[in-house]
């Protein structure tokens, strides 16, 4: 329920202030006076798209700004989704900046145009003679439908099992797709996956080769100065270890005559042994350098093996190239088990189509069993606003195939004469006609469900009389139930309002603006009397003013 509404710097509102209330509101002011810019003002508070021409004074910023009490809107998972925070008296902002841009919040936090709309779908129906044409729309007559018939919740349900079952179907056109892919490509990928296989691949091993192939390569090489260096170090009577060993015993006779002595000694020692340690080691070296032709060219063709795999793959490494078969082994298995996934598939669709189906046949006993009341509701209604021989048809027919509302297709037909047959809504009624629809659609509505605030724009467009009566206790009879904002140029309705404003230009200085005001009971007896008889308010206007608002 809209509890407040705050306009500033719109079009010709300098700034105006409404305290709105429960029940049965009605907008009244003459022909231009500005009533649709209210329309327009709560229109982008809940999520229309606005431009700097919405602006009254171009170098001001526009703001609207909405207080919503949303208890029993069953919201608050809205907020959560959408991370905002949830307060049952919930401000909305909108803010238009001279150069065009616009920017919304919700409890002072910003939100997106999307998210301000989806909220404001929910709080603010606002009825314009465009919005008519939704009663001709199949999606709504299921929304009217399963409102009356209290089968939201369970179209839900439903809704949620197709999703279920139309994934699955995806899911099984996408493997079938896939197997016909991967059967194309089978023998390639198994001739792939052999190969690597067959290489025995070890991981490292491309980088030891390579090392192994510069030993193997320059084997002589190494060998004769391996061994020269070793025969430099160990030569009998001539190498240096034979030197370094006279040198030691030459230390060794006088280690005892002082403490440098020992510890060069000491020195040498160390060094004498390290030699000897590197001239065995060099020994070693030497004797394991392998110069086999033989080794070489195996060395050789393995390397040249791993590096047209590598290429081939347009990997970098062994590592890769061990992934790579893992992939390709992976992808042969699930095509040897495609088969059994395809069947696995077909089971879950076979038991998400058979739950659907349950679900869509209590659907369709539960609307079959409320289309005779919704339809004598609506007649009656029709009848109070001036249409005694309007007929309604609502069909539902059971379909072969599951449907997004259901395995049901549903029709409402209209006529409102009689000796007239019965024709889809949109082709058998005037704009008018659908006009009452929609308003007989909405008040037995009202008693089924929460509805958001309902704003009527001129909804009383060619009916006078009895009949504009009968259309003001309507309107009347629903604000018991809801807040409803009708904007009026019939006294007959503007006198049922249990609340009342008037909207009305006025000229100041060289600028026109657009004011709005809350009108007192006695305000009201002048308004009233002024839409009976214009300006020229005589004692019977007044008097009948009185009566229409008592």
């Amino acid at each position: 329920m809209l509890t407040s509404l705050s306009i500033k710097n719109y079009a010709l509102i300098e700034e105006a202030q409404l305290a709105m209330q429960d029940g049965f509101t009605v907008i009244t002011g003459e022909t231009g006076a500005g009533k649709s810019i209210l329309l327009g003002a709560l229109g982008l508070i809940t999520g229309k798209r606005a431009d700097s021409s919405s602006m009254g004074d171009m170098t001001s910023k526009c703001i609207i700004e909405g207080i919503f009490e949303v208890a029993g809107y069953q919201l608050q998972s809205f907020f959560k989704k959408n991370d905002l925070d949830y307060e049952e008296a919930t401000i909305i902002r909108r803010e238009i900046l001279p150069s065009g841009k616009s920017r919304a919040f919700i409890n002072d936090t910003p939100v997106t145009l999307a998210q301000l709309g989806a909220l404001g779908e929910r709080l603010v129906d606002i009825h314009s003679q465009h919005k008519t044409l939704d009663v001709t729309n199949n999606e709504y007559q299921f929304e009217v439908l399963d409102t009356f018939a209290n089968t939201l919740i369970l179209r839900k349900k439903y809704q949620d099992q197709y999703t279920v079952w139309k994934n699955k179907l995806a899911q099984l056109q996408q493997v079938q797709e896939k197997k016909q892919r991967a059967q194309l490509e089978f023998d390639y990928q198994s001739f792939l996956f052999n190969e690597l296989d067959e290489a025995k691949l070890i991981e490292g091993e491309f980088e030891q080769l390579e090392t192994a192939l510069k030993t193997l390569s320059h084997a002589e090489e190494i060998q004769e100065n391996l061994a020269t260096a070793q025969q430099k170090l160990g030569q009998d009577d001539v190498g240096i270890l034979d030197q370094l060993s006279e040198a030691r015993s030459a230390l060794s006779r006088i280690s005892g005559f002082g403490e440098e002595y020992e510890t060069l000694y000491n020195r040498l020692h160390s060094v004498f042994i390290e030699v000897d340690d590197l001239s065995q080691e060099l020994a070693d070296l030497a004797s394991g350098v392998d110069a086999d032709p033989l080794t070489l060219e195996k060395t050789n063709t393995r390397i040249q093996l791993l590096y047209n795999l590598m290429k081939k793959h347009q990997v970098d490494s062994v590592t890769q190239l061990i992934e790579v078969r893992e992939r390709l082994d992976a992808e042969l298995f699930e095509v040897q088990n495609v088969d059994d996934q395809i069947a696995a598939i077909e089971k879950e669709i076979a038991f998400a189509k058979a739950e659907a189906q349950k679900i869509a046949a209590q659907l369709h006993e539960k609307r079959s069993k409320a289309i005779p009341k919704l339809k004598a509701s609506i007649e009656k209604i029709l009848v109070e606003l001036g249409m005694p021989n309007a007929q309604l048809h609502i069909e539902v027919t059971r379909l072969q195939d599951l449907m997004t509302n259901g395995q049901d297709a549903l029709a409402f037909l209209f006529s409102a004469n009689k000796g007239m047959d019965v024709k889809p809504l949109g082709k058998g009624a005037s704009g008018g006609e659908l006009s009452r629809v929609m308003l007989a659609i909405k008040a037995v509505l009202s008693r089924h469900k929460k509805l958001p605030t309902l704003i009527f724009d001129e909804i009383d467009t060619g009916v006078s009389g009895e009949v504009a009566v009968k259309m003001g206790t309507i309107l009347k009879d629903m604000g018991h139930t809801m807040q409803l904002i009708s904007i009026t140029h019939l006294p007959q309705i503007a006198g049922q309002g249990t609340s009342h404003f008037k909207v009305f230009k006025t000229d100041q200085a060289e600028k026109t603006k657009t004011q709005i005001v809350h009108l007192s009971p006695d305000d009201r007896i002048v308004e009233i009397a002024a839409m009976l008889g214009g300006n020229n308010q005589t004692t019977a206007a007044l008097e009948h003013a009185r009566n229409l608002l008592n």
